[in-house]
């Protein structure tokens, strides 16, 4: 109740600073707008102040009146639908604007984005890129980056909770399963050019979004951080001089309420000010039946602020800072099925379960239903700082960025995910702080020579907070018993017995990188890249067992380390190393852009943190370092426009990784968070298509399609899957058997139609919009399983709405329309007794969304 009432209570704030700014009428812009070679009016054409959204439309006769409250001169942005925007400059109050729109034949308006840290035309760029922009997000509801699979099919993401997240782009980036925090991820995740260290952040809703560009493939010379499998580029709305405001409100089933706004205007003649939220309220998917309580629910609220100086032309400074609070009653998995393993008949799932007189509340994973008696909970909060200054010098512009960012995580976890007291405590909080520098200069150096060159730097620090813990229950012993001694009988034994984990894990990264475009003719560009690379990292790691039956006797204590044992190592490693590129570019004509792309790649060493398995009672130390990954990546590919309405972009890539790092699993119950390993070699080749077309000026259909075919080519050191634990060995070769996490097929496909209208007096265009979604079978199992896979999946989502041309937007939604039944995800329980759970994916939803800017 309390997070509503601050939903509401900023709403309200943010609507009435609306109101505010749409009384002020000011001096009044006037003009016509016609067809520059028919002569004829345009009608609903789009007059917006520039750096705003308030605005207005030309009448039945083209003509327009527009209050201006800036002052002059001052510079509008005019559009209609079929025709090039234009620029124009009103100089002085009164002025009557004769505007001649130009027809425009293309599919859309030039994506314009900044991956390569300069403006430029997406289609230009010589690099796989989907950009999905601020209003497709806030339409579709893609308002976290796990919607945002939907629309990128080259985009995996897999969470369990925020902490346990894995983003990857063609089935690589960071290791699948639960999060190991010893190693860096592969794909970069910037907000406003600051790099996010910890993949929590993927679970936060956005704010105020402008635009997201998804690159594929590594982009170390592009970027501060180093990415081997491509990036996330999240550029948030910018601070104006213009004044502006937003809101939005949807509602929906499940209790289902999220409010945005945000509000924007000049504080004096060279500072203006953006402050944004979103707040996020649903009830629970999944009901306990042992607490009588719906859990698995949305808490969040968000918070952006960005100031902007102006210095003068050629100098300005940002100053950003953004906090994000999470606080569900989540994130619960369900028993999925049950696996006969290799152990003994008394160590299989059911006969526990039947000796411990316990049964399961359904077997139907779909019926959405749990007994948990441990209580799922995650405290989720980040945020942080910046500082951006950007300088304008030469033909380029210098920029710097100086960041810190914290991060906040305090789970509770029913990791034995029944209503047996097996793990009475799974918990895992958890501080992170990082800072970072990076100094880059991009822009033209000759007339045919432009580019990028930067330094990075970045420190971080993740400890306990103030230590992990795991517990037994009573029925621990039930589970762990691995012999038939009458000993594990022995009342207390592992009861309240548990651990504490006390680590703190250092690192340092520093770069230097350079990527350069040199137009040999005005048609072919070679762009070759360069970067190096220093990683330092540093572990301390101690682990005390507590609790259970306080004896001396060697029989018992040998039971009781055979569950738990203590664990202490220091742990150091120090890499340097140098990768680039090389691109090859043609452009055939201005429908034509064909590239060809080859680039190694590196992913730094990483150290164990959840805890190493022991061989004949002794701690495995020599597992603590895991091996860096390197990585060599060739790529060919065309972006073309076919007809003068439509875009077709291929890419056929293929991927090598020695030394891939991987998680394994252990039927050890004291690593039950796996560890992590390498296997010795990964490859991963497919091709993407992405297209659209628009039919005259009410239709537009576009799609992607990825084929990704990811295998291990040698692992002879693999964990053995669920069904073969227990059996004659405990690791097997799975060279040739696929990666897990990876659809060999997954598709996107949008359409939308809309018409001419008026509703509540307004004009503008009423829609129907849809977005279809598939993926194929993938393993969900870091070794091949014939259980541990998840089926093929289609969603559909949908909306009909009016959109004014005045900035109102009125729609009803549905996502998941045809209420599809489907897992995201599949995970073995601790201990490998044969039971595995599953993250549910959303069942149907729908509700109603009402958007104004003013």
């Amino acid at each position: 109740m309390k997070t509503t009432f601050k939903i509401i209570l900023l709403l309200l704030l943010f609507t009435t600073t609306s109101f505010v700014y749409a009384q002020n009428t000011g001096e009044l812009l006037t003009g016509t707008i016609t067809d520059s070679e028919t002569k004829e009016p345009l009608i609903g054409a789009s007059v917006v102040i520039k750096g705003n959204s308030k605005g207005t439309t030309t009448d039945a006769n083209g003509k327009f009146v527009l209050s201006n409250s800036v002052g002059f001169p001052v510079r509008i942005i005019v559009s209609y639908i079929g025709y090039h925007s234009q620029e124009i400059e009103a100089k002085v109050p009164g002025e009557n604007l004769d505007i001649k729109l130009k027809s425009n034949n293309t599919l859309i308006d030039e994506i314009t984005i900044s991956a390569r840290r300069r403006e430029e035309n997406a289609q230009d760029v010589p690099i796989p890129i989907s950009v999905v922009s601020g209003a497709q997000i806030e339409e579709s509801g893609a308002f976290n980056v796990n919607r945002i699979k939907e629309l990128v099919p080259s985009v995996q993401l897999y969470s369990s909770n925020p902490r346990n997240t894995t983003l990857n782009i063609r089935g690589m980036g960071s290791t699948f399963g639960l999060t190991n925090d010893g190693i860096d991820p592969g794909v970069g995740f910037y907000v406003d050019g600051v790099y996010y260290a910890r993949p929590a952040a993927t679970a936060l809703d956005f704010v105020d979004v402008d635009r997201i560009e998804v690159l594929r493939g590594p982009q170390g010379t592009l970027f501060g951080k180093n990415t081997t499998a491509g990036a996330f580029n999240i550029t948030s709305r910018a601070a104006s001089f213009t004044p502006g405001a937003t809101y939005e409100l949807s509602y929906g089933n499940y209790g289902f309420v999220q409010a945005k706004g945000s509000v924007t205007g000049p504080l004096s003649k060279k500072t203006a000010l953006r402050i944004s939220f979103s707040g996020t309220q649903r009830d629970g998917l999944i009901k306990n039946i042992a607490t009588n309580s719906d859990v698995n629910d949305l808490n969040n609220l968000g918070v952006r602020t960005q100031l902007l100086y102006r210095v003068n032309d050629n100098l300005k400074i940002t100053w950003f800072a953004d906090f994000n609070r999470q606080r569900p009653d989540g994130y619960a998995q369900v028993v999925a099925g049950v696996v006969t393993t290799k152990r003994a008949a008394y160590r299989q799932f059911n006969t526990i379960i039947a000796d411990l007189g316990y049964s399961l509340p359904t077997t139907n994973p779909y019926d959405r239903i749990i007994d948990h008696n441990t209580p799922w909970k995650s405290t989720n909060d980040l945020g942080g700082t910046s500082l951006n200054i950007d300088a304008k010098i030469g033909k380029g512009t210098l920029t710097s960025t100086t960041a810190w960012r914290h991060w906040y995580w305090g789970p509770s976890n029913d990791r034995d995910f029944t209503g047996l007291s097996v793990l009475s405590l799974s918990q895992a909080p958890s501080r992170h702080e990082q800072w970072s520098q990076e100094i880059r200069y991009a822009g033209d150096v000759t007339d045919n020579i432009s580019g990028v060159i930067g330094v990075y730097a970045l420190g971080q620090n993740l400890w306990t907070s103030p230590y992990h813990s795991e517990e037994s229950g009573s029925a621990q012993w039930r589970f762990s018993q691995n012999s038939t001694s009458p000993l594990w009988q022995t009342p207390g034994l592992l009861e309240g017995y548990g651990i504490r984990t006390y680590s703190k894990l250092q690192s340092f990264t520093a770069a230097a990188f350079a990527n350069v475009d040199w137009a040999v003719t005005k048609k072919l560009h070679v762009l070759p890249g360069l970067r190096f690379n220093l990683d330092e990292k540093s572990l301390n790691y101690k682990r005390e067992t507590y609790g259970g039956l306080e004896t001396n006797d060697p029989a018992l204590l040998a039971i009781k380390r055979s569950v738990y044992n203590d664990q202490q190592f220091d742990a150091s490693a120090s890499n340097q190393n140098f990768s680039g590129v090389l691109t090859i570019a043609y452009k055939a004509s201005e429908k034509f852009n064909a590239y060809a792309t080859y680039s190694t790649s590196y992913k730094p060493i990483g150290l164990n943190l959840g805890g190493l398995p022991t061989q004949n009672g002794e701690v495995m130390k020599d597992l603590a370092l895991v091996k860096p990954e390197f990585v060599s990546h060739a790529e060919l590919g065309f972006k073309s426009a076919p007809t003068k309405k439509s875009f077709l972009n291929v890419t056929v890539h293929a991927t090598e990784i020695k030394d891939y790092q991987t998680l394994v699993q252990t039927p050890e119950i004291g690593v039950n968070r796996g560890y992590l390993s390498n296997a010795e070699l990964v490859r991963v080749i497919g091709a993407e298509l992405d297209g659209g077309i628009r039919i005259g000026s009410s239709f537009t259909l576009s799609g992607s399609f990825a084929y990704t075919d990811g295998k291990y080519i040698k692992f002879t050191n693999a964990p053995v899957p669920i069904e073969e634990v227990g059996g004659t060995q405990s690791f097997k070769d799975i060279s040739g058997s696929v990666l897990p996490g990876i659809s060999k097929y997954a598709g996107s496909l949008n359409g939308e139609y809309s018409h001419k209208g008026k509703l509540l007096g307004r004009s503008g265009r009423f829609f129907l919009a849809a977005d279809g979604f598939y993926r194929s079978s993938f393993s969900s199992s870091p070794s091949a399983s014939a259980y541990i896979n998840i089926d093929a999946y289609a969603l559909v989502n949908s909306r009909i709405g009016f959109r004014a041309n005045e900035g109102l937007t009125i729609s009803l939604w549905s996502r998941n329309l045809l209420n599809n039944n489907y897992f995201e995800q599949l995970l073995v329980a601790a201990g490998s007794a044969g039971h595995y759970a599953a993250v549910l994916g959303d069942p149907r939803t729908y509700g109603i969304t009402i958007r104004q800017s003013f």
